[in-house]
C-alpha cells in the first residue's frame, strides 16, 4: 500500500484547485431548500474543503479519505465537529457499502479521486443512491490517460528489472465525459457533462516528474525498492524531458478533466 505526502501532493496546489473550483461552480441548489449536508469523498490533504464552506457556510461537511497521512493534513487545515466539519479514514468503497447514518447528504463530491478505483462506473449506481432526493452527485476526475505523463510512466515500469516489482501497483485510468453522461442519465439523473484541456505552465525542466511523482507516478516509485527507485526516477525524467521540453525554463503539461454534475431525482 502506498503512502501519500500531502507536503509534495500540494506542491502545484493552484493547478490542482481550478478544475474543483470550476466544478463546484456549475452545482445546482437542491430543489426548495438549503444544502444541510455535504460529502467529500476522496477529500485529499483538506486544500479544498475551506472551499465547500465557504460555498455552503450552513451545511454539515463529511471528508473521507482511504489515506490516513491526507486525513491528518485534512484536519490541520479545516476540521472538528465545532466547525461543522468531520473526517473518516475509509475506502471510498467501504463508505458506500456501509449503511448511511441519517439522510444522505445534498451534495456529494468526487474529485480527483474515482480514477484510482478499476471500475469508476459501477460506483456512480451506489453514488447516486446516496445523494438526497433532487440533490446533487458531483465528479471530476483526470482524462489524460494517453499523454506521454501516463504513457511513459506505464512503459517505463512494464520493461525490466522494474516490472517484477511493479506488475501489481496501481495505475489510475477513467472513461471521459461521455461515459460518465451516459451512466448518470441511465440511472435517471439531470447530468450536465463536459471536458476542459487545462495548460498547465510549469517551472523548472523536472517539473512534469515532480508533479506526477506526488500523484500517477508515486505508487510506481513506492513499490520499487532504494536503488532501483532512482534508476527508474532518473530514467522517467529523461523520458519525459524529451517529450516536454521545456523552453525559458517551463514546460506546459496539457491536462485534460473530465466532469459531471447529477441532479438526483427528487
Amino acid at each position: 500500500m502506498h503512502v501519500w505526502d500531502p507536503t509534495h501532493y500540494l506542491s502545484y496546489a493552484d493547478e490542482r484547485t481550478r478544475p474543483f473550483v470550476e466544478l463546484l461552480a456549475r452545482v445546482p441548489a437542491p430543489t426548495g431548500r438549503p444544502v444541510a449536508s455535504v460529502v467529500d469523498l476522496g477529500c485529499g490533504p483538506g486544500h479544498l474543503t475551506g472551499l465547500l464552506a465557504r460555498r455552503w457556510p450552513g451545511a454539515r461537511l463529511h471528508g473521507v479519505d482511504a489515506s490516513a497521512e491526507m486525513i491528518a493534513s485534512a484536519r490541520d487545515r479545516v476540521g472538528g465537529p465545532g466547525e461543522g466539519v468531520t473526517y473518516e479514514v475509509a475506502d471510498l468503497r467501504d463508505w458506500l457499502a456501509a449503511p448511511p447514518r441519517g439522510g444522505g447528504p445534498d451534495v456529494l463530491v468526487s474529485n480527483a479521486t474515482l480514477q484510482w478505483l478499476p471500475d469508476p462506473l459501477s460506483l456512480l449506481p451506489r453514488m447516486v443512491a446516496r445523494v438526497a432526493p433532487g440533490g446533487t452527485l458531483a465528479i471530476g476526475v483526470p482524462a489524460n490517460f494517453d499523454e506521454p505523463s501516463h504513457v511513459l510512466r506505464r512503459e517505463l515500469a512494464a520493461e525490466e528489472p522494474f516490472a517484477a516489482h511493479t506488475r501489481e501497483v496501481a495505475s489510475p485510468w477513467s472513461p471521459g465525459a461521455a461515459a460518465y453522461l451516459e451512466a448518470l442519465t441511465g440511472l435517471g439523473c439531470e447530468v450536465d457533462a463536459w471536458e476542459t484541456t487545462y495548460l498547465h505552465v510549469l517551472e523548472g525542466p523536472d517539473a512534469v516528474f515532480e508533479w506526477i511523482s506526488g500523484t500517477g507516478a508515486r505508487p510506481t516509485l513506492q513499490a520499487l525498492p532504494a536503488g532501483l527507485r532512482e534508476e527508474f526516477a532518473d530514467e522517467l525524467r529523461r523520458r519525459l524531458r524529451a517529450a516536454y521540453p521545456p523552453r525559458g525554463g517551463r514546460v506546459v503539461l496539457p491536462f485534460r478533466r473530465a466532469f459531471a454534475v447529477a441532479r438526483v431525482p427528487a
